[in-house]
């Protein structure tokens, strides 16, 4: 066994690296997405937060406690409760349809679940002005009942909605896709009812999946600009959401209160980025 393990041809053999490059080759390579990291990340992160402290944690304090700025944080929340649960009900079913049945118009279905992705935000947002608008398709009909949905809650709410309505959906469906149809097959054979076999087969299985999507999906609520720009109207208390409360403060030349509320943004996106390493971790491990 030995001899013949010693004359096997190159091909059978494997190299001590992952690849052929040079030490220092690998090293630049390091360097490069480090300095690349630092001047696009790091740096303008730390700017954030030197703004926002520049004249003390009183005035910090100040910034966020400001009646403007907590409608705008209030707004933001209420956005976010809202189309996260509606996104990840839809996710769920959509997935579901997907990965599990044959019929027709699937495709159709897919492509409408990436539609905002190809989409500006804007672009969505001017659709919901068209829509709702005074002059839109359905703007008589709201004057008339007396229904405002544009440069309100309603539409702030209808643009996230549509910003994030994908998330869920496409971390679910390469997930259910993976997994099959099998143990749910075996479910039904055995009984279960076809809420039984969701319940305890399909969820319990692609708890981690939803939970990914979920926290993707909260993030975009949260930091979305361009969708709700567009339909909330810039009302200072009733209709701007924290982008927009710091768009409005920076074009104010109120840096350091723009850097203050700026830093609920950053800490949003430290720690949907901590969540996200945790749940990648947990799905690395169930594979």
């Amino acid at each position: 066994m030995t001899s013949q393990a010693m004359t096997l041809p190159r091909v059978y053999q494997v190299d001590a690296g992952p690849t052929s490059e040079s030490t220092p080759f690998r090293r630049l390579l390091i360097a490069v997405a480090l300095t690349f990291l630092a001047a696009f990340l790091w740096l303008p992160l730390a700017a954030v937060f030197v703004g926002a402290l520049r004249e003390g944690l009183g005035v910090y304090w100040e910034a966020l406690t400001d009646p403007d700025a907590l409608s705008a944080i209030k707004l933001t929340v209420i956005a976010a409760l809202i189309s996260v649960p509606v996104n990840m009900v839809f996710g769920i079913a959509a997935a579901w349809a997907i990965a599990k049945f044959e019929f027709r118009g699937k495709s159709l279905l897919i492509t409408l679940i990436d539609l905002p992705f190809s989409v500006s935000p804007v672009i969505a947002g001017l659709l919901f002005v068209l829509l709702f608008g005074s002059h839109g398709w359905f703007g008589e009909f709201l004057a008339e009942h007396n229904i405002r949905i544009v440069f309100a809650v309603p539409a702030i709410v209808l643009a996230t909605l549509f910003v994030t309505f994908p998330f869920v959906a496409r971390e679910l469906i390469p997930l259910m896709q993976e997994q099959g149809t099998e143990e749910e097959e075996a479910a039904i054979v055995l009984g279960a009812s076809g809420w039984q076999t969701f319940w305890h087969i399909t969820l319990p299985n692609i708890r981690w999946g939803l939970l990914y999507g979920v926290i993707l999906c909260n993030a975009r609520a949260m930091g979305e600009f361009g969708a709700v720009s567009v339909v909330s109207g810039h009302i200072r208390g009733l209709t701007n959401t924290i982008p927009l409360h710091v768009e409005i403060l920076y074009n104010e030349y109120n840096a350091t209160a723009a850097f203050a509320v700026a830093t609920l943004l950053a800490f949003l996106a430290l720690g949907t980025l901590a969540a996200k390493t945790l749940v990648a971790r947990h799905l690395r491990g169930h594979h």
